[in-house]
């Protein structure tokens, strides 16, 4: 199928959703799942409190396929075969001693069956029916007959007791979804004064034919599990797994046991998904319908759903990945950051003054300072920032680097540990003032423009060490080219979201929380890029700064 014509059927199928669901208030999520299961020929389970149009869903279902039969039939423990199946032939009985049941009608000749209070049949027709929705086939005497049903959707106000024999069956409904009473108040009042009609209208070119559904089943048959995806899928299982061990929930084994044919059977779905989106292959953003695929009980649904939106906002499209990226570059850079400070910080000795007024009195040792000249001022020292900033100086804009101070001013400060000195930043030849403190670890520091303290290393003849110089340089730039790796898996893990949108099948509300979640962590990258190649730029050029 050309690129054209794959559009054209997703718009075509997102079309035909919104039809279904005209007038149908707080379902449309149900019905999409309902149609795209009926699309991938799984059974959907309605779990709700009666009297909330759960038939009303399947009977809008049926609309959307051409020359299409219905069955409907609300079980009792007093239900039989007869019933749902069809009743036997008297006359073929009478004439040729053959058990043959008449199902014109009944449900092995539907295409659309509705179930409701699935769990009170007898075992009669729950162990037929599980052959049916099991194979699509349906023994009639010594004849097997193909059953056409697309869609089985069964209802019912309960769930399955455990080891009551229905787990079998259960197991076969894939798509498991809590359908509610409506809970917005417009909505209410929409249900009550205008009502909901049971038909839809559907245009005829949305209709599906048998012809298109029998093509479309093949072709998307065709689609592959790809490496990518199947890995996906398997952090998927593991992080259900692991959660369900730790959630502290004491669950019943049979409430988180997904069993391998669940498993197998959700890959048709998101072939579907994908299929009937438009592409050609499953993307993460397919694995959300897991969420209605792998609950079996309303405490084993909520941590599902949990999961699934942890998986959703950390895992699907690899952004846990891209943040521990960044996470290991900061680490690195703060490591190389440290060691700078830790040789090159001037940590003041103190000792207290005899005496009745006792006095801290500071030191550094200054004889090892390097002789500068600004403009007609002499007996300069040279200060290097160890930090970024944002400027020492009110009239120097952006980072500064170093600064020139007299010598005798720089005694006087290191002596009574701080106050304010006139001097140069960076290459202007403009005196400002500036101010010095010392702090907790009795380092000097010199404060920003936003009162934040900055560390300050003394120039020496000794200078700068090669070699510990480019050791560092090394590192921030193998951290940096990290960073930019981590920029380049953002790029692809947003294409790819992007990529799957818009979905025709999930709450649009999710892409919408994974799209802030990206966006965040594109900022949170733009930042980090720009310390980061801050920081960089300063290993670089600190050999020029210690000159």
């Amino acid at each position: 199928m050309s690129y054209a014509n794959k559009a054209l059927l997703s718009e075509r199928i997102n079309k035909l959703a919104k039809a279904l669901s005209d007038g149908v208030y707080e379902r449309e999520d149900t019905i999409k799942m309902c149609l795209l299961a009926a699309l991938a020929g799984e059974s959907v389970f309605l779990l709700g409190p009666p009297g909330i149009a759960k038939s009303l869903i399947a009977k809008r279902l049926i609309q959307a396929f051409d020359h299409s039969s219905y069955f409907e039939y609300l079980m009792t423990r007093f239900s039989t075969p007869e019933e749902v199946f069809g009743p036997l032939s008297i006359q073929e009985l009478k004439d040729n001693g053959r058990y043959i049941r008449l199902t014109d009608g009944y449900l092995p000749t539907a295409q659309v069956v509705f179930l409701d209070e699935i769990w009170k049949a007898g075992p009669a027709i729950l162990n037929t029916l599980l052959t049916v929705v099991n194979e699509k086939t349906f023994k009639n005497g010594n004849e097997i007959e193909k059953v056409p049903m697309r869609l089985l959707v069964s209802a019912s106000n309960e769930l399955p007791d455990e080891d009551s024999g229905l787990e079998a069956l259960y197991d076969r409904m894939l798509v498991r979804i809590f359908v509610n009473r409506i809970q917005d108040k417009q909505n209410f009042k929409s249900m009550l004064s205008v009502g909901t009609p049971q038909e839809a209208v559907i245009p005829p070119e949305l209709v599906i034919t048998d012809q298109e559904y029998h093509q479309w089943q093949q072709e998307l048959d065709q689609l592959a599990l790809t490496d990518e995806v199947f890995e996906k899928l398997y952090q998927l299982k593991s992080l259900l797994e692991q959660k369900a061990l730790n959630s502290g929930v004491q669950f019943a084994e049979s409430d988180m046991y997904v069993s391998d044919r669940r498993w197998k059977k959700s890959v048709k779905l998101l072939k579907a998904s994908a299929y009937f989106n438009g592409r050609d292959s499953i993307n993460p953003l397919d694995l959300m319908l897991l969420q209605d695929c792998l609950w079996n009980s309303a405490e084993s649904r909520e941590l599902v759903w949990q999961v699934m939106k942890e998986f959703a906002l950390n895992y699907a499209f690899d952004q846990q990945a891209v943040a521990l990226q960044m996470s290991h570059c900061q680490e690195e850079l703060t490591e190389v950051q440290d060691e700078l400070e830790n040789q090159f910080a001037m940590q003041l000795s103190s000792e207290t003054t005899t005496g009745l007024i006792k006095k801290s009195v500071h030191h550094y040792d200054l004889s090892s300072a390097k002789s500068y000249q600004v403009g007609n001022a002499r007996d300069l020292v040279k200060l290097v920032l160890l930090q970024s900033n944002m400027s020492v100086s009110e009239g120097e804009k952006g980072d500064s680097r170093w600064i020139y101070v007299p010598k005798s001013d720089l005694e006087r400060v290191v002596k009574d540990a701080g106050g304010e000195v006139y001097g140069y930043v960076n290459q202007n030849s403009k005196m400002c003032r500036l101010r010095f403190e010392i702090d907790a670890a009795n380092n000097l520091v010199i404060k920003d423009i936003a009162n934040r303290a900055v560390l300050v290393s003394l120039v020496t003849h000794q200078g700068l060490d090669s070699e510990c110089h480019n050791t560092w340089l090394s590192k921030a730039e193998t951290a940096l080219r990290k960073l930019e790796e981590a920029e380049h898996n953002l790029r692809l893990a947003k294409s790819h979201f992007h990529g799957a949108l818009p979905h025709s099948f999930i709450n649009p509300e999710l892409p919408r929380v994974m799209e802030s979640g990206l966006q965040t962590l594109q900022k949170q990258l733009e930042t980090n890029k720009a310390e980061s190649e801050r920081l960089v730029f300063r290993f670089k050029n600190l050999d020029q700064f210690f000159a």
